[in-house]
């Protein structure tokens, strides 16, 4: 195959002329790809031929020559990415892979894919595709940097857009991330990149050097691109005007952490109207009016009146809590919100006319007429289609509707692309049943291959059930959790993740256990919400003998390898909160069916939940380690089974003893086996 489309900053041919090509001699199938004498184990560093991995490239690659469809579950220490990208660059078809974070997608662009190209010395283009958010809009920078007045600027924020503006100067890509000096979570970039709602398309002065325009014509062009789910979901259903799509005449689509991909989808496909937007289209009218030199009296008090009917439904949600259910609103709510769609509609007829020659003046028309066409659909829903809810806090709220089922739209979204789907991730399936997941992604049909670890749990783990603790609704309970923690994370010298099922537990858990420790116990303590999540990792890694604590967002997705992370402490079973307004769309979608909504979502779920949960542990062939589950519902109740049942086949102890002498053992041997 050779390489298509022209050199871009988010593409790069992964075959050169180099020692490695020297080397290099062609191969005719997958096992001689993947085995102890084929270009991988010469090219790579500590490769290893494994049988789990070669199964799945198998099945990978037989899936992309019939164009059908697999769902796969890859333990841990599969090594399920080259399981699928090495059949994928083999195939010689074009392909995307869509990853649930940014995380993996740059991993795979910037290590992976390079490794793997290298080796098989196959001139293939690959693309990184990212969200609009992440690339610099030109327009909009310019904008906001020639009205540094306007509501909302501070300070900080000029700042920061000056750098942005000094960088804006010099990028070829656009990709925010390579600006350092200036963190992603920075406002400033709310003020330098795009949104689909506010972005112009081809009425943009700037569109003939738009990043984002550039990146999906580089991701058209190239023979392998890597997006999110999200980003693949907009590609699905969307079609931005403006942006060419990536799916026609693609061969396969490969998701991998696809055990995201649901609720992304479920999000994806349900409807949201904030106050941020609205206040945020307010002030785009107003510095594009500006800029313009329009800005009249007329004007203005139009902007004005939508501002105040925002203001008017936040007093209007004052005292009814973070999260209220549509039944449960007075009156007033969604009456503010019917004269908040009535002002929307004004402000559309003001500024979308087509005589009204600025692109940017009629984009804010548009914007408003979307949003209230979205706000009116959500107020006037059927309730037999979803769930709709409101959203408050002290500066902001939100309209939101959630289909209660989102499989039917999926699977007529696939089955209209005749290519190969994969779906693939180390948590599908709750046993050896796949039926949750594929369910819920339309794919049934699907062949599916449960893959386990290659790693020996019963050697290198204990899974630790402590006896005799209070029910998990007893107020006494992450006091007990600690307590009994506490002797095993002195016996692993800290090395520890406390991982808790909700923010109040965490935050107690975090009080409790630095009350109780002594200053013979030398390790650090670290809390989420302390500092950023990857800042937190990081200093985990380096002490080496710290205890994390922390809640959802360390639950998956974090790779700590070798003895710093020796113990994983995990509070209770993840059924989901029961205010989770997404889990009632589930539920009650399935009470409508006359389906078990605890046995078919909450508990397939809340085992899928653990499942990661317990993953953080054993991540090398090399690891060891306790993983302590504190709920005694493992063993008392009969859904216990099911969670245990679906974990790796650690050896389990109820003794607390055990659990602690396993652990100072292998960490005696560490170190004596150290330089």
């Amino acid at each position: 195959m050779l390489p298509r489309g022209s050199p871009g900053s988010h593409t790069h041919p992964l075959k050169r002329l180099s020692a490695v090509s020297a080397v290099w001699r062609p191969v005719s199938s997958i096992p001689e790809l993947l085995g102890p004498n084929g270009p991988l184990a010469e090219a790579l560093p500590g490769f290893r031929p494994r049988r789990e991995q070669l199964k799945m490239a198998e099945a990978v690659a037989e899936t992309l020559d019939l164009k059908g469809a697999l769902v796969v579950e890859a333990g841990t220490g599969t090594g399920k990415t080259f399981a699928y990208l090495v059949p994928a660059l083999f195939s010689g078809r074009h392909v995307i892979v869509s990853t649930g974070t940014r995380t993996l997608q740059d991993q795979l662009f910037h290590r992976d894919l390079p490794l793997v190209g290298e080796a098989l010395g196959r001139p293939v283009r690959v693309a990184l595709l990212k969200g609009r958010a992440n690339y610099l809009c030109r327009h909009r920078l310019a904008l906001a940097v020639s009205a540094p007045d306007l509501p909302g600027v501070e300070r900080t924020r000029s700042r920061s857009l000056a750098r942005i503006e000094r960088w804006s100067r010099t990028t070829d890509s656009g990709d925010i991330s390579e600006l350092e000096s200036v963190p992603d979570n920075d406002p400033a970039w709310l003020a330098a990149t795009s949104t689909r709602e506010n972005c112009l398309g081809q009425d943009c002065p700037d569109f003939r050097g738009c990043h984002v325009v550039k990146a999906r014509r580089e991701a058209q062009a190239a023979d392998l691109v890597i997006v999110n789910h999200h980003l693949l979901l907009a590609d699905m259903a969307l079609r931005e005007e403006g942006f060419g799509e990536l799916l026609p005449g693609t061969d396969a689509v490969i998701l991998d952490e696809a055990h995201q991909f649901p609720e992304v989808a479920a999000q994806f496909f349900g409807t949201r109207v904030s106050a941020r937007l609205l206040l945020s289209l307010a002030r785009d009218a107003l510095a594009e009016l500006t800029r313009a030199g329009l800005l009249d009296a007329a004007a203005r008090a139009l902007i004005e009146r939508l501002e105040l009917q925002v203001a008017t439904v936040q007093r209007a949600l004052e005292g009814l809590g973070e999260r209220v259910d549509w039944p449960a609103l007075p009156d007033a709510v969604p009456e503010a919100g019917a004269e908040l769609a009535e002002v929307l509609g004004a402000f559309a007829a003001q500024f979308d006319v087509p005589e009204l020659e600025l692109p940017g003046v009629r984009q804010c028309g548009r914007r408003a007429a979307d949003a209230a066409g979205r706000l009116q659909s959500i107020l006037g829903l059927d309730e037999s289609t979803g769930l709709r809810w409101v959203e408050s806090g002290a500066r902001s709220f939100s309209f939101e509707f959630t289909p209660f089922e989102v499989a039917e739209r999926l699977k007529a979204q696939v089955e209209a692309r005749p290519c190969a789907w994969v779906y693939t991730s180390a948590t599908l399936a709750v046993g050896d049943d796949f039926s949750h997941f594929t369910r819920r992604v339309g794919a049934e049909k699907a062949r599916t291959l449960l893959i386990p670890s290659p790693f020996d749990y019963e050697a290198q783990s204990r899974l630790f059930l402590p006896r005799a603790l209070p029910d998990p609704a007893d107020r006494r309970y992450t006091a007990a959790i600690i307590d009994t923690a506490l002797p095993l994370i002195r016996a692993a010298g800290g090395r520890a993740f406390v991982l808790f099922t909700s923010y109040r537990a965490l935050s107690e858990g975090a009080r409790l256990l630095k009350e109780a420790l002594t200053p013979e116990d030398a390790f650090p303590v670290m809390v989420q919400g302390e500092a950023p999540r990857d800042a937190l990792l990081r200093r985990f890694r380096e002490v080496g003998n710290g205890v994390l604590l922390g809640t959802g967002s360390f639950w998956e997705g974090v790779d700590v390898r070798g003895p710093a992370l020796s113990l994983v402490v995990i509070d209770k079973l993840p059924f989901g909160s029961p205010d989770d307004p997404v889990l009632k769309a589930r539920l009650e979608g399935l009470k409508r069916e006359g389906r078990n909504g605890f046995m078919e979502y909450q508990l397939p779920q809340a085992v899928l939940s653990l499942k990661q949960g317990v993953g953080r542990l054993i991540r090398d062939p090399e690891d060891f380690g306790v993983v302590m589950l504190g709920d005694p519902r493992l063993t008392t109740r009969s859904y216990g089974r099911a969670f245990l049942k679906s974990l790796p086949p650690m050896t389990v102890t109820q003794e607390p003893e055990e659990a602690a002498r396993f652990l100072r053992h292998h960490l005696r041997e560490l170190l004596v086996a150290a330089p």
